[in-house]
């Protein structure tokens, strides 16, 4: 409610209602009846006003008033230029007169495929980039727990969309959001026992893999963990099927912009999200990478320096001893992305709605093997049905 950002404001006056009328709820149903049923009844209406007053109402709002955090411009401008030029970026001769940073765009061409709907159809609710963002994300997120059996999957992905982690950057950006998804569900693919019978998990896991690398930069460390887990099962089909799924996707989808501009590619999507550009990020939040960074004239190349040589470190870790299980490699991730985001150069705290995400998402699938099918939306309560589920087929 105290930010400099006109949406983020907004957010926070929809969201305190919202939040607010959930701690009501919950604390009015637990002093009637009957514990148990009060705690289920409470949950269900907190997640849902939460759900409503946080996510449903500012995003719907602010997208009809036209209101948004830059990114949104970018993608929809990239788009325009995607459908009347070939590719979705400014060149490099415009690039070098331009002083605003949102001339830039640092996302790959997939990405910006979201902003296509109000490049072609124009302005409405529905063409909104941040509506298809949630959309993906929820459809991705949900998706990631079932693959796995957690239970009750529509209420956690409720609860965790009507959480400030996802909520705020939803209704006023959410472009990270696909992307987080995304993981997920490429990573709970690989979940469970599935060596030597479902050979089609590490292909359609580098098939979601690769699609989200072709949307962010911030998926790549996934790829690389995702293949050394699939190497520490020592499978060795399982590891070419995935590399090559990932590289086959990513390829068509990024491969025609590439082609069409190399220099403006890399000048947006490589040399402005590293600080190398003419116009500063305005990616700058009080993190040690950007202090090192504007603290003198080559702190800029000492944080990318130090950002190799964290991503160094942690592929050293990968190789030394690599991920056995899913929980090991989603930590691993987590860890990567922290480090990678505290380093870099030219980063925001939004960032790091990947490992928060992915955290949350972590802790969900931990409570799987002694889920059962209890009542109601609260915590899992012990039992064996989906412990089954992960090493036998539907449970049997």
């Amino acid at each position: 409610m105290i930010s400099n950002q006109p949406a983020e404001r907004t957010w926070g006056l929809f969201a305190a209602c919202g939040y607010g009328a959930a701690c009501l709820i919950v604390l009015t149903v637990r002093q009637r009846g009957n514990r148990a049923a009060a705690r289920r009844q409470g949950s269900r209406l907190a997640v849902l006003t939460g759900l409503t007053g946080a996510v449903l109402a500012p995003l719907a709002w602010m997208a009809a008033a036209g209101r948004a955090q830059p990114e949104i411009g970018v993608i929809i401008r990239s788009a325009a230029l995607f459908v009347h030029r070939g590719t979705p970026y400014q060149g490099v001769a415009a690039l070098a007169t331009a002083h605003n940073p949102n001339a830039y765009d640092p996302y790959l061409p997939a990405l910006v495929m979201f902003g296509m709907p109000r490049a072609i159809l124009g302005g409405g609710l529905l063409t909104d980039p941040r509506v298809w963002f949630g959309v993906v994300f929820v459809v991705t997120f949900g998706a990631a727990l079932a693959v796995l059996g957690t239970p009750r999957v529509e209420w956690w992905t409720a609860a965790v969309t009507a959480s400030p982690v996802i909520a705020l950057p939803l209704s006023a950006g959410g472009d990270d959001l696909p992307v987080l998804g995304l993981l997920c569900l490429g990573l709970a693919l690989l979940g469970g026992n599935w060596r030597g019978r479902s050979w089609w998990r590490p292909l359609a896991a580098g098939l979601i893999l690769g699609l989200a690398a072709a949307m962010k930069a911030t998926a790549w460390p996934a790829l690389v963990v995702a293949l050394a887990l699939t190497a520490a099962r020592r499978d060795g089909r399982a590891s070419a099927l995935l590399s090559l799924a990932a590289v086959a996707v990513a390829g068509i989808a990024d491969g025609p912009a590439a082609a069409a501009a190399p220099g403006a590619m890399l000048a947006n999507t490589i040399a402005f999200p590293l600080g190398l550009a003419k116009v500063a990020s305005p990616a700058a939040s009080v993190l040690p990478g950007h202090l090192i960074a504007a603290a003198w004239g080559g702190g800029g190349w000492l944080a990318i320096a130090l950002l190799v040589i964290a991503a160094a470190a942690v592929m050293v870790s990968l190789m030394v001893r690599p991920p056995e299980d899913l929980p090991a490699a989603g930590w691993r991730l987590v860890l990567g992305l922290t480090l990678l985001f505290l380093l870099a150069p030219a980063s925001r705290v939004g960032y790091f709605v990947y490992p928060l995400g992915l955290s949350a998402w972590l802790l969900l699938i931990r409570r799987t093997p002694a889920a059962g099918p209890g009542p109601g939306p609260g915590l899992p309560q012990p039992g064996t049905r989906a412990a089954l589920s992960l090493v036998t087929p539907r449970g049997r």
